[in-house]
């Protein structure tokens, strides 16, 4: 049984150092964009509080229509993809735009509400929605439609192998002894000391990780997002989102919308009053619009209403409220707050940014314990004068 055993070990040492040399490289860029994306919403905030705010009128605001009609005067302004209002008399309007025909997408807009002046473009948006895009599909062409998110789906899984082979690894003969976990072993050098980094520093982060990579899977593979679908939804609420996702492809004529009738839908639905609602027009030729709301007391982006409403009838298509929703739905929307630890809040964005910055520690004392283990393996060279022949 000991040999089995020291078998197993010798296998997912192996697998865990190739695993690791792999993709050492591309899980350290996928880390470190993370960090830079930690704490994007306030850094952007912070970069363009000069134009996300105008001072309230006791004029009534502009409806979304005009608001886009006034903003086709301006030169070289895109199509309109997404308009995102606020219930507070001082927040600024924000228009998103749709890809032309390179697949790049515009700068977005700030207005003001009451009369369609533009305020300004957001700083740092085109900067975070690169890194984003490094993040999530390494740049490769095609988004998500590429082979850039494959590839990430990939190194996720291989993530998850070498935690799980790690802790194999790694268990103590003393299991229960929190020390033996937790502590590294500073006053080691060399080899020793690299392995006490790369043990216990990946036994702390190891809970952090699993969370990542499992809730980054959703972004890499439509199997993946199926079967969890399935696993935390009702039977008829994954029924209807399969029902929803195939008819989104079919093609339907196409029909002048906008956005009043849908925003006219809505303060009728949201009678009670939300914080801030975001529309976005179809991507095809589709009149169903897609529309959130997020309650005043909303603390997660996660946390909203959605909407999908036919943009020329005003009719009510489907409706999705968040406090409506079970454990597991509620998880299935917040996967992207879970990914970034936002649902703990800041500790938790910050625990989840420090933990990325940690992966090319694992990657160079990782390196570093491999050549180390090739140098102990390698035999012993015989002294000089032996290959000398006739001596």
């Amino acid at each position: 049984m000991h040999r089995f055993g020291s078998l197993i070990k010798a296998v997912l040492l192996q697998v865990h150092s190739i695993a690791g040399l792999v993709l050492a490289l591309l899980l350290s860029l996928i880390a470190l964009t993370g960090v830079i994306m930690s704490f994007e919403d306030e850094i952007v905030d912070h970069l363009n509080a000069g134009i996300m705010q105008v001072a309230p009128r006791t004029t009534p605001a502009l409806l979304p229509d005009e608001l886009v009609t006034r903003l086709n005067a301006v030169p070289d302004a895109g199509k309109v993809a997404g308009i995102t209002l606020s219930s507070d008399p001082s927040a600024a309007a924000y228009i998103r735009f749709a890809r032309d025909g390179q697949g790049t997408r515009p700068s977005s807009f700030y207005l003001d509400p009451y009369d369609g002046r533009v305020l300004g473009v957001p700083r740092g948006e085109d900067f975070f929605a690169t890194v984003r895009r490094l993040h999530r599909w390494l740049l490769i062409p095609g988004d998500a439609k590429g082979w850039g998110r494959q590839i990430t789906g990939v190194a996720a899984m291989g993530l998850i192998v070498m935690l799980i082979s790690g802790l194999v690894l790694r268990w103590p003969r003393r299991a229960s002894s929190v020390k033996m976990w937790l502590k590294p072993n500073l006053g080691l050098s060399g080899r020793g000391l690299h392995r006490s980094l790369h043990a216990v520093i990946g036994t702390w982060v190891l809970p952090i990780y699993l969370v990542m990579t499992l809730t980054g899977l959703w972004y890499s593979f439509d199997w993946y997002k199926d079967g969890v679908v399935w696993l935390l939804s009702r039977p008829h609420v994954a029924a209807a989102k399969i029902q929803l996702k195939q008819s989104s492809g079919r093609a339907e004529p196409a029909q002048p919308v906008g956005f009043d009738r849908a925003w006219s839908t809505l303060l009728r639905e949201e009678s009670g009053g939300f914080a801030k609602a975001q529309l976005m027009l179809p991507p095809g030729p589709g009149t169903v619009m897609r529309v959130r709301s997020w309650p005043k007391d909303s603390t997660l982006e996660s946390m909203r209403d959605e909407f999908r409403i036919d943009a020329v009838t005003g009719q009510v298509i489907s409706v999705e409220r968040y406090a409506d929703k079970t454990l597991g739905e509620k998880a299935i929307t917040s996967v992207l707050d879970i990914h970034r630890g936002t649902v703990l809040g800041w500790p938790g964005k910050l625990a989840f940014m420090v933990a990325a910055a940690m992966m090319p520690l694992f990657a160079i004392t990782g390196v570093l314990l491999y050549l180390s283990r090739r140098k102990l393996r390698r035999p012993a060279q015989p002294p000089l004068g032996r290959l000398v022949p006739g001596e």
